[in-house]
């Protein structure tokens, strides 16, 4: 296990060499150390991984103190690291997906100003990414929580020179800062009540402290909640996503895919002692608004042009799926949820990537059309990976987790949620197909040239095979480290029999979605869609999914505008003002006393004569007392 530390030393180490060096490296040696160190990474956490499964019997749970980081009195967190199932699992996703991401950026970012610059900064992101998720102390987790947020901020808003890009990085960096302070409010409480910010300790201890619905306890579980939706992208704190796409195309696919939006999942499933024992927080606070959120993605997505944004609202959505599965107790579910998308969600960004380098950076696919001859490849990674984003049964890995979630909330008979997952289903199918049909079908609308390289193929064809069923061999090594959740008791005992009508009435949406689709962009070609976007409902409707459901405007008009206005009335700073009027008064004093300075002889005699008199009189009447 000696290993373990290299994974994310490696990008670290990466991540210097090309700060420091920047343009005075080639493009070749920047992409052998960006590219490299992520690949020797991906290879430590591999054979971490394998020596992990083969003693997992015998050492379930690793840990490895590197040094004491912090010592305040009796407070002394470790800078060390541990690695159970779930460690293992986030380990090999974000090392494995990671790598593909880099591998495939040397070709996307080939020419681009500041090749090596891109480069550290992705580094950095996986290094981070990997501290928070291999930390043994949640001071530690909060410091790669807090280096995926700056990274985020660098990587959006990578071309700076844009005023708009830079705009969105600080609205990323900005939002998401919000859920941060939570979670630092929700670790200041734990530290309090447990006394230790060890995981391992908390997840021992808590069930011992706290009783079920303590108070202190939910209010603890609904910081935490509130720090999971900013990093996660869930509503409240999701309206930075989309706005993320401003960056380039493999920093989508690293946030979307293997890093940042999967840390709220993750902290949730590593702190689930805490949600047990909160079950309405975890219910109303994790699965209802990951409900409410794959919902609003849903509708959102329907109505973008943006390539890149349609896969972003998707993105949302299926965190919104993961939560879902959280909040109705599927903890290794939502995990498995977490491992399938980062397969088909890295392939679509990549391949979209590929789109749009294909049609001189178009992105908007109603000015595509065509292209499914011009680049094979990418249009057969559109397929599949939309077929398991839109979770099309056996054949596709989003299949074999979607319906899981779906199977779960039925199975906890939470209806509500459950018609609510299917629902996400029947729009997700709609979106995906619209998406795929505009952008490879009809006429050839913008010219496209053929694409080729290693270091683009690859990942593809690697993300493609894993996008597949065969992704869904894949089995995360959960078992005694994320409790079985009620549809696998179910069917363990032998009582699942609503399962395959949960599984009949996913795919039945998820077909109906496609029939809809396939009669509204092909058979009818849009007329009626046409018809209903000129009327005054259709046209308000589409402007308010197009523009996000009005959440931006929302805390425009509530936050953003109100800190304006304090921002100006505070302008010219009165607090700092209302001090001036000491010195005010010492310089009015000044001029009051000067006035005696007149330089008459005779008038410095009067006055010292009358000051004389005056003492005179009081000590005199101090005499008499």
């Amino acid at each position: 296990m000696s290993l373990l530390p290299l994974t994310f030393i490696l990008p670290l180490l990466g991540f210097m060499i090309l700060a420091v060096m920047r343009d005075r490296l080639s493009e070749k040696l920047a992409t052998l150390i960006g590219v490299g160190s992520m690949g020797l990474s991906a290879l430590c956490a591999l054979i971490v991984g394998v020596n992990f499964v083969v003693n997992q019997a015998d050492n379930p749970v690793v840990h490895i103190p590197l040094w004491t980081w912090i010592q305040v009195g009796d407070f002394a967190p470790n800078f060390g690291l541990t690695l159970d199932g779930l460690g293992v699992t986030m380990l090999g996703v974000i090392t494995g997906v990671g790598f593909l991401i880099h591998l495939f950026a040397s070709w996307y970012m080939r020419g681009e100003v500041g090749f090596a610059r891109f480069f550290s900064y992705m580094n950095l992101f996986v290094a981070s990414m990997l501290l928070l998720v291999l930390a043994d102390n949640l001071l530690l987790l909060y410091l790669g929580w807090e280096g995926v947020g700056i990274c985020s901020y660098l990587l959006i808003g990578f071309y700076y020179t844009n005023r708009a890009n830079g705009r969105a990085a600080m609205k990323a960096f900005t939002v998401t800062r919000v859920g941060d302070v939570f979670l630092a409010f929700g670790l200041f409480l734990l530290f309090y009540k447990v006394g230790t910010l060890n995981i391992h300790e908390i997840i021992t201890r808590v069930p011992e402290i706290f009783a079920q619905n303590s108070q202190a306890l939910q209010i603890t579980a609904i910081m935490l909640v509130l720090g999971a939706m900013g990093k996660s992208a869930q509503i409240p704190l999701h309206s930075w996503l989309a706005d993320a796409m401003a960056g380039p195309t493999p920093v989508s696919a690293l946030i979307h895919a293997a890093t940042m939006v999967t840390a709220g999942v993750y902290l949730i499933a590593r702190l689930h002692p805490i949600f047990i024992l909160t079950p309405d927080v975890l219910l109303n606070w994790v699965g209802f608004v990951g409900a409410i959120t794959l919902l609003v993605a849903g509708f959102c997505a329907l109505a973008q042009t943006d390539i890149k944004r349609i896969l972003a609202y998707s993105t949302m959505s299926q965190i919104g799926y993961m939560f879902l599965a959280l909040g109705v107790g599927a903890w290794q579910v939502a995990v498995f949820h977490l491992m399938t998308h980062a397969f088909f969600k890295a392939l679509l960004f990549l391949a979209s990537g590929a789109v749009i380098l294909s049609v001189h950076h178009e992105q908007n696919i109603f000015k595509m059309g065509g292209l499914a001859k011009k680049i094979p490849l990418v249009f057969w990674s559109f397929v599949v990976g939309g077929g398991a984003l839109a979770a099309i049964p056996f054949v596709t890995v989003g299949f074999y987790s979607k319906d899981a979630i779906i199977w779960e909330t039925f199975a906890t008979d939470n209806m509500h949620l459950f018609y609510m997952a299917v629902f996400g289903a029947f729009l997700t199918s709609i979106y995906t197909f619209r998406m795929i049909w505009f952008t490879f079908f009809g006429e050839e609308k913008t010219h496209a040239h053929a694409l080729s390289g290693l270091s683009y193929q690859i990942p593809l064809v690697v993300l493609l095979i894993l996008s597949t069923f065969v992704g869904a061999w894949i089995t995360p090594p959960l078992d005694g480290v994320l409790p079985l959740s009620q549809g696998v008791l179910q069917e363990q005992a032998g009582h699942a029999h609503g399962k395959h009508s949960a599984e009949f009435i996913a795919m039945g949406a998820m077909a109906f979605g496609f029939f809809v689709a396939w009669f509204l962009y092909v058979a009818n070609k849009g007329q009626m869609l046409t018809k209903f976007k000129q009327s005054g409902v259709g046209s308000a409707m589409y402007y308010w999914c197009y523009n996000g459901l009005g959440f931006d405007a929302l805390y425009d008009l509530v936050f953003v505008k109100p800190f304006l206005f304090i921002g100006r009335l505070l302008k010219s700073d009165p607090v700092d003002k209302a001090w001036n009027v000491l010195p005010a008064l010492a310089i009015m004093g000044n001029r009051v006393a000067s006035l005696c300075q007149s330089g008459s002889l005779r008038g410095y005699a009067i006055s010292f004569g009358l000051g004389m008199a005056v003492l005179l009189v009081l000590v005199m009447m101090k005499i008499g007392n």
